[in-house]
């Protein structure tokens, strides 16, 4: 029985494709393009404000509100902090990337590598609530301002309305850095892998030719590189988009979108208006992508 079937199918490429494809493809269209579609009809329905009911009728009203300056203040908050977290993690990976695929041997290679996908075998929440940890007033941090005595220079900063907060655990500052720590690894390694299809040759007759480190790095390293960069900064913008529970845990009373549509979901009950939220993430990402693509972004990939 077993035979025939295996010849069956051997003779059948096109049916062996389908069956392979067949429930991945299911699940993509059902579950996660389903809910997609889902959120995006409910947010064309409206909350009655007197009975506290969903009307399910088409309207734009919900969209409306999204426009008023408190929304759009979460927006403009959490697309910058994206924006920020995302910058500040390629800074930071690209070095650790390029030494990893130029300089390591291949035993210090396997190390880095464990190190850096490390803090991925622990639990997101734990990881979290030790950078809250970390960044109280009693943390470690705070120990080792008071050590040199520049705690006037972690007060200025505090102090600062758009970035500051009672303490670096309750402050977007807090959440900057948690943020970046969090993603990290998913921008080292895209990075890594981008810069190890760069061949040795393109380094050493842009050399040959007489460019100096910051050209070579200008001219070849980063636009090879490209594909690695937006490939890891679309994991890091995105996910730090949709986050809510690093804004929960280490932010203030400035709400983002994963706490906005936490909130109207859960605790207002007003669903449109969170489905309407959750579009908004949805966009500024197609964007994001499209921008990325018309700089050739993924002509490498």
């Amino acid at each position: 029985m077993l035979n025939r079937i295996s010849t069956y199918l051997y003779q059948r490429p096109k049916l062996i494709l389908a069956l392979l494809l067949g429930p991945p493809m299911l699940y993509m269209l059902v579950v996660y393009l389903g809910s997609l579609f889902a959120l995006l009809i409910n947010s064309f329905f409206y909350l009655e404000e007197f009975t506290g009911l969903v009307v399910r009728q088409f309207t734009l009203r919900t969209y409306a509100k999204l426009f008023e300056l408190t929304n759009l203040g979460i927006f403009f908050r959490t697309a910058g902090m994206a924006m920020a977290v995302t910058i500040a993690d390629i800074i930071i990976a690209f070095p650790l990337a390029y030494y990893i695929a130029r300089f390591a041997s291949t035993r210090l290679k396997t190390y880095l590598y464990i190190a850096v996908t490390l803090p991925l075998w622990s639990s997101y929440l734990v990881r979290v609530y030790a950078w809250k940890l970390i960044l109280a007033k009693e943390g470690i941090v705070s120990w080792f301002v008071n050590l040199f005595g520049l705690d006037f220079v972690l007060d200025k900063l505090l102090s600062i309305p758009s970035i500051g907060g009672s303490s670096l655990s309750l402050s977007p500052i807090g959440m900057f850095i948690a943020f970046c720590y969090i993603w990290l690894p998913y921008m080292i390694v895209p990075i890594q892998t981008a810069l190890e299809r760069v061949p040795k040759s393109l380094i050493e007759a842009s050399s040959d030719l007489g460019a100096n480190a910051a050209q070579t790095f200008r001219n070849v390293l980063l636009p090879l590189s490209l594909p690695g960069v937006v490939a890891g900064s679309i994991f890091t913008f995105s996910l730090t988009l949709g986050d809510f529970i690093i804004p929960q845990v280490l932010g203030n009373s400035r709400y983002f979108i994963g706490q906005a549509v936490y909130a109207y979901q859960g605790t207002a009950g007003n669903i449109p208006l969170a489905a309407a939220f959750t579009m908004g993430p949805v966009v500024i990402m197609i964007v994001y992508l499209l921008v990325a693509r018309k700089l050739g972004a993924f002509d490498a990939l």
